[in-house]
């Protein structure tokens, strides 16, 4: 028997990422359905009732605790792991604080994107992977909120950038078994916001498969940009060695979407002065968690302690911080085009 949509849902976090997601699910569950927000930024969450309103009925929370209190679908957004716990776990404000958390589902989908809202205070935040220990340590709170009615906490990182969560065709990497009874719900209404859906395994493995490849993607883009340099510094043009590399062995979603070299890619954010995109800084802090995840369950990772030098250095020069991370393009002393 199929599980029915939930009538209460509850968002926490209206940034970059997270507005457009919520969008596509008020315009997407049934008029009749009420939708709990919150976010610290008092004019985002005016401005998400004022244009989304029309679409059914939007309670505007004034901290995470009244959302748990008015929903029984909770999805979360936010920065780090250290505003996770501070979202779930705060004793006052938190959502554990609420005074029936039984028979509830919480979902957090973290995001490797710029957030333009904090949720724990006004300043600006970068969305990013969290490490897997601090998700099953905030499930396990959740499950013991209400050992009787137990609620459920699901792990379900999001890729696919700002175009994906405004097109509505983001891939979810779920932290649950294909047999979970809930999954099919949890299906359903990712799929309002996105069109791939999967089911890692259990707990944290979503965020597992995230930073797996977030690594991977790390080191394709640095590949791309160190062969890119090559290539050119040897005569290339730009443009042909990158189709060369597309029908070729080193073909690569980097290379033929957002292909280091300025210019290759014309719509990708590296044709835009690397503005908005994957910070560097966040591409050093997930090689990062990449590598300590590595390190602890004994895992080989022969590329990572040069890739993580040079996301580093990268995200430690001025010129290059808060660019996007194909960025290490230009950090490797990376020829113009056709230069």
């Amino acid at each position: 028997m199929s599980l029915a949509l939930p009538q209460r849902f509850g968002w926490i976090g209206l940034g970059a990422m997270g507005y457009p997601m919520a969008v596509q699910l008020r315009r997407k569950i049934p008029n009749s359905s009420e939708l709990c927000i919150f976010d610290v930024n008092q004019s985002v969450l005016q401005r998400f009732q004022q244009e989304e309103g029309d679409f059914g009925p939007i309670r505007v929370a004034s901290k995470a605790k009244e959302v748990a209190e008015k929903s029984d679908f909770i999805i979360s957004i936010v920065p780090e792991g250290i505003h996770v716990k501070e979202v779930y776990l705060h004793p006052e404000d938190g959502l554990l604080a609420a005074e029936d958390t039984s028979a509830k589902i919480f979902v957090d989908w973290q995001v490797s994107k710029y957030s333009h809202h904090g949720l724990i205070s006004h300043s600006s935040f970068i969305s990013s992977t969290i490490d897997p220990a601090t998700s099953l340590a905030v499930g396990r709170a959740v499950h013991a909120s209400h050992p009787a009615t137990p609620s459920k906490f699901y792990d379900a990182p999001v890729s696919g950038g700002t175009a994906g969560a405004s097109k509505a065709i983001l891939t979810f990497m779920v932290g649950a078994a294909p047999d979970d009874p809930i999954f099919p719900l949890l299906q359903e209404i990712f799929s309002y916001m996105g069109t791939s859906i999967h089911p890692l395994g259990g707990p944290s493995l979503g965020l597992a498969a995230k930073l797996s490849n977030n690594y991977l993607s790390g080191m394709i883009a640095l590949a791309t940009a160190e062969a890119m340099n090559l290539g050119m510094r040897l005569g290339l043009d730009s443009k042909v060695l990158s189709n060369c590399f597309a029908i070729s062995s080193g073909g690569s979603w980097v290379n033929s979407t957002v292909n280091p070299v300025p210019g290759v890619c014309p719509d990708a954010v590296t044709s835009k002065g690397y503005e908005g995109g994957f910070k560097v800084q966040l591409m050093k802090k997930d090689m990062s968690l990449a590598m300590d995840a590595a390190r602890k369950v004994g895992a080989k990772l022969v590329l990572g302690d040069a890739g993580l030098s040079a996301y580093s250095a990268a995200a430690e020069d001025p010129r290059f911080r808060d660019k996007d991370s194909r960025v290490v393009y230009r950090w490797l002393g990376g020829v113009e085009p056709n230069q």
